[in-house]
């Protein structure tokens, strides 16, 4: 993740706070409170947690969505569970809150960590941060701008390579989208273990207020 540095750790432009995305982290960005734990430091604060959450994405979301919305509320259960919390809107026919929820609330969570596993653990983070007041710190501003432009790197590389023939194309595009996907899973890793590491921090810190069986 050397290459993060190459990114400036400034507060976030009124330009990156536009968009679904942009309107998710812009309102944590001029947080003071951050985090126990830095994104790049989660890894090793929670090792097995950030193996875990790249070697099975979709169980890891299940678990940490579960932690967060108990946490939240204790004793809730999936009782408060709604797709992706509904930090992102809809579209179309596909609105959080009209997908069974209520009903199955265990099978939308497993489809929403395997279809949106991006989405996914963006929600589980954003309650831990609304709940507290948490904010963004410099890894997490470098890490979101290098993800994103390795990202449209690919797509645009893949849109490229489908308009132009050339030699050896087709293995430099499968390398910039194969670094784009490595990216992704150990951010997805990174932002999981933080989540995991700062619900069971602040449950230490107040035991008495999660003991009720989940």
């Amino acid at each position: 993740m050397s290459c993060c540095f190459c990114f400036s750790g400034d507060k976030l432009s009124p330009e990156e706070r536009k968009g679904k995305y942009g309107d998710l982290w812009g309102q944590y960005a001029d947080n003071e409170q951050n985090f126990r734990v830095k994104l790049c430091g989660a890894p090793c604060a929670e090792p097995c947690c950030w193996m875990g959450s790249m070697v099975c994405g979709p169980c890891a979301q299940y678990k940490i969505r579960h932690m967060a919305l108990n946490h939240a509320e204790p004793g809730s259960g999936w009782k408060n569970y709604t797709c992706c919390q509904g930090m992102f809107g809809g579209c179309c026919c596909i609105q959080p809150g009209n997908l069974g929820e209520d009903t199955c609330p265990r099978c939308c969570m497993c489809a929403e960590g395997l279809c949106c596993p991006g989405m996914a653990v963006s929600a589980s983070q954003s309650m831990i941060m609304q709940q507290y007041n948490l904010g963004l710190d410099e890894d997490d501003v470098r890490l979101i701008r290098c993800n994103n432009c390795l990202q449209c790197l690919a797509v645009v590389a893949s849109c490229l390579n489908i308009c132009i023939d050339c030699e050896g194309d087709d293995e430099v595009v499968s390398l910039i989208n194969l670094v784009a996907d490595i990216t992704f899973c150990c951010v997805s890793g990174c932002m999981t273990a933080r989540v995991y590491h700062e619900i069971k921090e602040r449950e230490k810190e107040a035991p008495e207020r999660f003991q009720i069986e989940r």
